[in-house]
C-alpha cells in the first residue's frame, strides 16, 4: 500500500505542481509584453487556478504515505509540511490574486515574478527534502 500511496503522491506532484510552476512563471513575462495577449494570460491564470486545486492531492497523499512509513514526526517531514504550507500561501495569497489583478484592472505585474519565484523555490526546497531526507537510513 505504501508504494501505491508514494506513487500517487509523486505523480500528483509532477502533474499538478509542475503545470502551476510553469504557467505561473510564464505569466509575468507575458503580462509585461508591449501588447499582452489577454486570451493567453487568461489561459495561464486558469491553468494556475485549476492545477492549484488539483495540487491539494500532493500533501494529502504525502501525509498518507508518511503515515504508512511511520515518519510523521521526522524533522525533515515537518519542515517539508511547513514549506508546502508556505508555498500554498504564496500561491493563494500573492500569485493568483496578482494574476487576477493584471487580468481584471491591468495592474502592473511588478512583483508577480518575484512571488512566482518564491513559490517555485519553496517547491524546489520541498523536493530536495523529499529526496535527501536528512537522517534517513536509506543511504540517499
Amino acid at each position: 500500500m505504501t508504494k501505491l500511496l508514494l506513487s500517487i503522491h509523486v505523480l500528483a506532484a509532477i502533474l499538478a505542481v509542475g503545470p502551476v510552476a510553469v504557467a505561473a512563471s510564464m505569466f509575468p513575462a507575458a503580462a509585461r509584453a508591449p501588447e499582452p495577449d489577454r486570451p493567453a494570460l487568461r489561459v495561464l491564470h486558469r491553468v494556475c487556478r485549476v492545477y492549484a486545486v488539483v495540487g491539494i492531492a500532493v500533501p494529502v497523499f504525502g501525509l498518507a504515505t508518511a503515515s504508512s512509513l511511520g515518519v510523521l514526526g521526522d524533522a525533515w517531514l515537518l519542515v517539508s509540511i511547513g514549506l508546502t504550507a508556505a508555498a500554498a500561501a504564496v500561491l493563494g495569497l500573492l500569485v493568483l490574486p496578482g494574476q487576477r489583478g493584471v487580468l481584471s484592472d491591468g495592474a502592473p505585474a511588478r512583483r508577480l515574478a518575484m512571488h512566482t519565484g518564491m513559490f517555485n523555490l519553496l517547491w524546489a526546497a520541498v523536493t530536495v527534502l523529499m529526496i535527501v531526507r536528512p537522517g534517513s537510513t536509506t543511504g540517499a
